[in-house]
């Protein structure tokens, strides 16, 4: 299982709450923490409009991706934050420039958007480095699908999907979780899921559907500044998700096809062949005489009441006490 929780533009271009968020993670046992490299001269232009107009503060779609801009510098301190406390360090790219930097970086694999599905200018210069590539599919048709595995089909050991749904936060009747293994089972690659529903229980669902890779963003506060805010979970969401997650997987994964306790809740819940009278020994055995009485394991187990019927007694009994196969004859 490998979980992703991504800042993304959480930070809103303060590399001192970008710090803050690795910090907070520190403890939850999350595998990555992902960011988006933005590189507004390459990646946007003026004629970019805002899909929500949520910002006070930037006139332009431009001007907002200007502002969540980190040197290379700032970048590698973020990373190496990250590695400090055993965090993979994932960013997405969403130009070429911002690919040439994370290749500066040397990061160990790469997340794509769906938004970038059709971009083969820059998932030819991924694909090339040969390293792992998580793609989420949420604005990919399957036509589309088709066609990136068509063209990076000696890759394909790379890369992994993730089912995802675009809308922000979305709503249970959009989950359509049943895709994580329509994209398994098609495909043919390790599956996981996006969430940007904004709680915890797509992703403890999806886990349980066979998702092998959780992602999710994370927030300090559902009202704070920023686009994906409201499809965020909180900090302690977060820790209580993980081990959610955690006590799933180990759950799927610990002797899913058998049955270890079989035989301790026999001994602490069945019960043995007893007689419900007093008896003097060469009593023929009926069906009348017998009761059964916790805990299993001191008399005939009561599936094999039938083969004492018909049976004499060797030795007297008394009321209650349980019935051996040593009593008879």
């Amino acid at each position: 299982m490998f979980i992703i929780a991504e800042i993304g533009q959480a930070h809103d271009g303060s590399l001192g709450i970008a710090h803050s968020y690795i910090e907070s993670l520190k403890n939850s046992g999350v595998n990555a923490i992902k960011f988006q490299t933005h590189i507004a001269s390459a990646e946007s232009s003026n004629f970019e409009d805002f899909r929500v107009n949520f910002s006070y503060e930037d006139k332009t779609r431009y001007d907002y991706w200007k502002r969540m801009e980190f040197t290379i510098e700032e970048w590698a301190g973020l990373k190496k934050h990250c590695e400090d406390f055993g965090f993979e360090f994932l960013s997405s790219p969403f130009s070429v420039a911002a690919f040439d930097l994370l290749e500066k970086l040397n990061v160990k694999k790469y997340k794509i958007g769906s938004g970038e599905i059709n971009n083969y200018l820059l998932l030819d210069k991924i694909f090339e480095t040969g390293k792992d590539v998580i793609i989420s599919t949420g604005l990919a048709d399957d036509s589309e699908l088709q066609n990136l595995f068509s063209r990076y089909n000696k890759f394909k050991r790379n890369i992994s999907l993730l089912h995802c749904i675009t809308e922000y936060p979305s709503p249970p009747e959009l989950w359509n979780l049943n895709r994580i293994n329509f994209l398994k089972n098609n495909f043919n690659v390790k599956t996981g899921y996006s969430d940007h529903s904004g709680e915890i229980y797509s992703s403890l669902a999806a886990v349980a559907l066979g998702a092998e890779i959780i992602e999710f963003h994370v927030t300090f506060d559902k009202k704070m500044f920023g686009p994906d805010s409201v499809a965020s979970l909180t900090i302690s969401e977060v820790y209580t998700l993980v081990q959610g997650i955690m006590k799933i997987n180990y759950s799927l994964n610990h002797n899913p096809y058998s049955d270890l306790h079989s035989v301790e809740n026999k001994v602490r819940f069945g019960k043995s062949l007893s007689v419900n009278k007093n008896l003097l020994a060469g009593h023929v055995l009926k069906i009348e005489d017998l009761e059964t009485k916790k805990p299993f394991g001191k008399g005939v187990d009561p599936k094999e009441y039938k083969n004492i019927l018909g049976k004499s007694l060797k030795n007297n009994l008394t009321e209650n006490s349980f019935l051996n196969y040593s009593d008879i004859l």
